[in-house]
């Protein structure tokens, strides 16, 4: 195994792996949250403002749900709040500060409440745009240097590449949790409640259509 694929697996140590049960519980109890009124868990109510938009940037409505349509932001408050470990949670509120703060500076504003979708896509979109061998750098130097990072050493880790750490894990959790929404795993993916026939080596656009399996 190469290290690319070693260090995609670990998640830039934020700990992603867990029980399926946990996982499933987390994800049922996403529902009917209110974009306007809702009140994040961990997040500040101008965080979870930035979150919403973000997650439609990286999954905007088509002819599907966007991704706060179908509560992804509700999941990765609970997921970050419920779930992750202190030092973990640390570096992502560590993160999305250095991320809101490029959005702010880039964009003449003073309060994140008042950033929009057009001040944050291009920092989003810049702090993605990176080589393989730098993503493979600055994932590298996030899980050398977390702890350092999360209890303030300002030189641990440079803004760019927390806004790196930032970006990636928002797209990666936002796929996650739209994939296993409810909307998504019964309408979008392919949906099998009640197991049938075990064919091992199918052809998968026979199967399914092409789409991948429903969690």
């Amino acid at each position: 195994m190469d290290r690319r694929i070693a260090l995609k697996n670990m998640g830039l140590a934020l700990g992603y792996t867990i029980a399926t049960p946990t996982l499933l519980s987390l994800v049922q109890g996403c529902k009917e949250a209110d974009t306007v009124d809702w009140t994040p868990d961990f997040f500040t109510k101008e965080e979870g403002k930035v979150l919403i938009q973000l997650v439609d940037i990286i999954l905007p409505k088509t002819d599907t749900p966007s991704a706060s349509e179908v509560n992804v932001h509700v999941f990765i408050d609970r997921f970050t709040n419920e779930i992750m470990e202190d030092v973990q949670r640390d570096m992502t509120q560590l993160s999305l500060n250095k991320f809101i703060e490029k959005a702010l500076k880039d964009s003449g504003k003073e309060k994140a409440d008042d950033l929009t979708a057009e001040d944050l896509e291009p920092v989003l979109a810049a702090a993605l745009n990176v080589t393989e061998e730098e993503e493979i750098e600055n994932m590298e130097l996030m899980i050398k240097n977390t702890s350092a990072a999360s209890k303030g050493e300002n030189d641990a880790v440079p803004d760019e590449v927390m806004r790196f750490s930032f970006a990636k894990n928002l797209r990666d959790m936002t796929i996650w949790g739209y994939k296993t929404s409810e909307y998504v795993g019964e309408n979008v993916l392919a949906y099998l409640p009640i197991p049938g026939e075990y064919i091992p080596c199918g052809d998968v656009n026979e199967l399914t259509g092409g789409k991948d399996w429903s969690l």
